[in-house]
């Protein structure tokens, strides 16, 4: 029995033997195939490299024959030089800023406005009353942009009612000095004081002060140089002075060879906790005058200034708003004083006096758009000479001219303005009761205006 189960397991050990060899024999053709594959997959990739890199030289080696041909024609074109470049940082893109100011309304009066004038003194070109009824008042066409990286230009054209043009502002400022140096030069409203320098339709009453026309004649401007510095200080301190040529009440005749008048300001501000804010300043303003001619209300001469004035001006503004946003709610306070002594002849008399004035006013803006407001103005005058003749011009009779106005005041948006105000003008011994209505609307773009 045993010698038959070996003679059975013999030729089943040789039938396996055989199979148990075969399988890594299948296994090693597998591998040399994959390997083959593989060795086919990186010789095709290889040669797509080599394509790509040939054809990239053959692009620059074109780019760059390109480009010494255009060298070489550039090279027998004629030589010109190349442009200095200035850079520019204006604040829109149209490029100077166009913006033009539509001012018209109406007014109304008790008294007449042509016998209006203030006993004591006498008055320029643009200390009148505005004419009663509907009217459209001076309007303006500004534009204005940095030239380059130096200089600022800007350009103010006014249109009266009565027709014409002339030219308000005209100056080129410098930009970027060193030492906070700042020159301007051209024609343009004086820094003195503190309402001076801006444009009417900057005002929150549609009128300026009764001190601010009897002696500015409103806007006190000028042909000339301006030059200002600015300290290096937290708090805000600006000095400065301008050269004038002094042609423009309450200077006259363009004395000294065109350099009639000049001044010196002082300007210092800064901040109180987040919601306050002041400016405080002092100016003096010398004049040199050669036929200064005066005016009535109905523009008619009423005499002539041959002399010297001196004109001191202090003022203070205060400002307040919920953590510095004026936005719904704010509040102005701000108010000018001023001293003038002059000396000289008028009308060939001899002519000395002291005059006194100022004005203080407070608006409020209780709900965004909306504001209300109060002033009040007056002026007074010790003259002595022979020209201060009884009942004259320069005779005040112990009268001292003042005026009260109250304003109610819409804006819409900073682009359109409305305005109520009635005024108790005393500047003479009765009583004048007037009313005026104004609207504002600023066309294009203008730039924000200084504090």
């Amino acid at each position: 029995m045993r010698n038959t189960a070996v003679a059975w397991l013999l030729p089943c050990l040789m039938l396996a033997v055989p199979m148990a060899q075969a399988e890594p024999i299948d296994e090693l053709k597998q591998l040399k195939m994959q390997l083959q594959l593989m060795q086919q997959k990186i010789e095709k990739l290889e040669a797509a490299q080599a394509k790509a890199a040939a054809e990239r030289a053959s692009e620059q080696a074109a780019a760059a024959t390109q480009a010494a041909a255009t060298q070489a024609a550039a090279q027998a074109l004629p030589q010109m030089p190349e442009p200095v470049s200035n850079s520019r940082s204006d604040a829109n893109a149209f490029n100077p800023q166009v913006s033009f100011v539509l001012n018209g309304g109406y007014n109304a009066s008790s008294r007449n406005p042509a016998l209006f004038s203030v006993p004591g003194f006498a008055l320029g070109d643009s200390a009148a009353l505005a004419d009663r009824g509907l009217t459209l008042n001076e309007s303006e066409l500004n534009l204005a942009a940095n030239v380059d990286n130096s200089f600022y230009a800007s350009s103010t054209l006014s249109l009266p009612a009565g027709g014409g043009i002339n030219v308000e502002e005209a100056y080129v400022q410098t930009l970027g000095l060193p030492a906070g140096l700042t020159v301007k030069g051209g024609r343009f409203f004086s820094d003195i004081g503190y309402i001076n320098h801006f444009h009417p339709h900057h005002d929150d009453f549609i009128d300026r002060s009764l001190a601010n026309r009897v002696f500015l004649n409103s806007i006190f401007a000028g042909d000339g140089l301006q030059a200002r510095w600015l300290a290096p200080t937290d708090t805000f301190l600006e000095l400065g002075g301008e050269l004038l040529r002094g042609d423009r009440f309450p200077g006259g005749g363009a004395a000294r060879r065109g350099t009639g008048s000049w001044d010196l300001f002082v300007h210092a501000g800064g901040d109180v906790g987040f919601s306050n804010s002041w400016l405080a300043g002092f100016s003096w303003l010398n004049t040199t005058s050669l036929g200064r001619s005066s005016f009535d209300n109905t523009g008619a001469v009423t005499g002539t200034f041959d002399g010297n004035s001196t004109l001191a001006i202090a003022n203070l503004v205060w400002k307040w708003a919920p953590n510095g946003n004026p936005v719904d709610r704010n509040f102005k306070f701000q108010m000018e004083l001023f001293g003038q002594r002059q000396g000289g002849a008028f009308n060939t008399l001899s002519y000395q006096s002291r005059q006194w004035g100022g004005y203080v006013e407070a608006v409020y803006q209780p709900v965004h758009g909306w504001d209300i407001g109060l002033r009040h103005s007056l002026v007074f005058a010790a003259n002595r000479g022979g020209a201060v003749l009884p009942g004259g011009l320069f005779d005040s009779a112990g009268h001292r001219p003042n005026r009260t106005s109250l304003v109610l005041g819409y804006a819409n948006s900073e682009f359109s303005h409305f305005r109520m105000q009635f005024s108790l003008d005393k500047s003479q011994p009765l009583t004048d009761y007037q009313l005026g209505l104004q609207y504002i609307m600023i066309i294009g773009a203008h730039g924000a205006h200084q504090y």
